[in-house]
């Protein structure tokens, strides 16, 4: 059970209530992670508001699901993994193949495998990434913009994997746990 409740949409706070309305639309279902950071409208206008922008951005959803399943496996957040290997599979379309060697932060496409390399440093050295690893994901074809995206990706999805981890969020996707075989 969760250690935060997790209101329905109907008890959210007014100023929650639109945000929310606005994710039910979009993704026809309101996911409790949703609906829990709605105790804070703020929090959760934020949390959207980046969202909606690096999905406009020049990382593809594939790319971005795949970073986030290396975040959620790294920072063990069973929520994230669970929402994410679904979203890989339902919307990015990618194979349990590519969803498990995300969540170790490999791929066998070299592009991407570097990509999330650079993600997971960044997660595990808390930004603090050496010049070999920068050097790295633009050999492999990041331009700058590109960088400071997988940055943002990383901080985001680091963002909702500390949340869910605080909050031990009930799971309402099919459940997926750190540590084990994808």
């Amino acid at each position: 059970m969760s250690r935060i409740s997790i209101p329905t949409v109907e008890q959210s706070l007014p100023a929650a209530q639109p945000l929310l309305a606005a994710v039910q639309q979009q993704l026809g279902v309101v996911p409790n992670l949703m609906k829990l950071v709605g105790h804070s409208p703020a929090a959760l206008e934020g949390y959207l508001s980046l969202n909606g922008a690096l999905a406009k951005a020049s990382l593809n959803a594939g790319l971005r699901e795949r970073i986030a399943l290396a975040v959620a496996e790294y920072n063990g957040c069973d929520y994230c993994l669970s929402a994410h290997t679904y979203l890989g599979l339902h919307v990015a379309k990618l194979s349990q193949e590519e969803i498990t060697a995300a969540r170790a932060g490999e791929s066998s496409d070299a592009r991407t495998a570097a990509a999330l390399r650079f993600a997971r440093s960044v997660a595990s050295n808390r930004g603090r990434v050496s010049d070999a690893e920068l050097a790295a994901v633009r050999a492999a074809g990041f331009g700058e913009a590109a960088v400071l995206e997988i940055v943002a990706t990383v901080a985001l999805d680091v963002l909702t994997n500390y949340i869910n981890n605080v909050a031990q969020t009930d799971i309402d996707f099919p459940v997926v746990r750190a540590g084990a075989a994808a």
